[in-house]
């Protein structure tokens, strides 16, 4: 572990400045760290898509007994005395 540390310590100060830095935006490093950007975007949109569409999943079926039982007629209108 100190060894690894040592070893970053010790870099030149350029190897720790990205593309955007120098001022070289449209570099290929610079457009994979924006395609990886959107990838995690479209993660997160994809994972709140199936959260929103599970949540309509277990209204619909709740939704349609609710007003099915409020529709229907009793099977036996008369009280049981």
């Amino acid at each position: 572990m100190l060894l690894a540390t040592a070893t970053l310590a010790l870099q030149p100060s350029s190897t720790w400045a990205c593309a955007v830095c120098f001022g070289k935006s449209s570099d290929s490093l610079a457009k994979g760290m924006n395609m990886g950007f959107l990838a995690l975007l479209a993660g997160v949109l994809i994972m709140w898509v199936a959260f929103g569409a599970f949540f309509i999943f277990l209204a619909r079926p709740a939704y349609a007994a609710a007003t099915k039982s409020e529709i229907s007629q009793p099977a036996n209108p008369d009280p049981i005395r």
